[in-house]
């Protein structure tokens, strides 16, 4: 089986390409969607961030404010405080743990899948296990995006279809470069990555680059090497 890491920064089109992927066939994980499965109540992530950073990150129906979490983990004062690797040392071994998991089960059913693992976080996590992401990927894919229209995505992600205020639109922008700069080291490793993938167009475009793409990663799943 072929295990394939797919990474890159804030609003780069990951997940997009990631959907495209699983149209032509593969097996696609989502490390923020499964974090997000470890963080409902009364399971034990969750429990060990409310044990940790205390009743401020809960809402009302006793559930995970992942707007208090994003402070902590993006904020000024969050990243003074260590706060997001407080938080990251929570939540990454667990979802790492997991990722393998569902890959190997994948493995057991079909030794020649394409299995993808799509996260911003390849590169950075500490909690990678022995060799990082170095033994945990077979192939890397890095999506790449111009800072603007990656700013302009997040903020439209954010409203959701609903107006903005200047003011509301001035703080997500805000909030966009603030965890661009956080995600520097993400940039900085796409010469680590056995392919790029520029997403600067139409949708239909990066598709298109994916669609050229997939033939080599299934040839390299149906022939690895040895």
């Amino acid at each position: 089986m072929l295990r394939v890491g797919l990474t890159g920064g804030l609003g780069s089109g990951k997940s997009t390409a990631a959907q495209r992927f699983a149209e032509l066939g593969a097996f696609v994980f989502s490390a923020d969607e499964i974090g997000r499965e470890m963080m409902q109540t009364g399971e034990p992530v969750y429990a060990a961030i409310v044990e940790h950073f205390g009743e401020m990150v809960l809402a009302a129906d006793g559930s995970l404010d992942r707007s208090a979490l994003a402070r902590i983990a993006f904020s000024e004062e969050g990243n003074s405080s260590g706060g997001l690797e407080e938080l990251n040392a929570i939540v990454h071994p667990a979802v790492i743990a997991r990722q393998a998991e569902l890959m190997d089960d994948v493995a057991a059913r079909d030794a020649n899948a394409v299995a993808i693992v799509e996260s911003a976080l390849i590169f950075e996590t500490k909690y990678g296990g022995d060799g990082g992401w170095h033994k945990r990927f077979d192939r890397l894919i890095f999506i790449k995006a111009p800072e603007e229209l990656r700013i302009a995505r997040f903020v439209a992600r954010a409203a959701g279809g609903t107006s903005l205020r200047d003011q509301e639109r001035q703080a997500l922008r805000d909030e966009a470069r603030r965890r661009i700069a956080r995600q520097a080291e993400t940039e900085r490793n796409a010469m680590n990555c056995d392919t790029v993938l520029t997403n600067d167009g139409s949708i239909e475009q990066l598709q298109a680059q994916v669609d050229a793409l997939w033939p080599m990663l299934r040839d390299a799943a149906l022939h690895p090497p040895g």
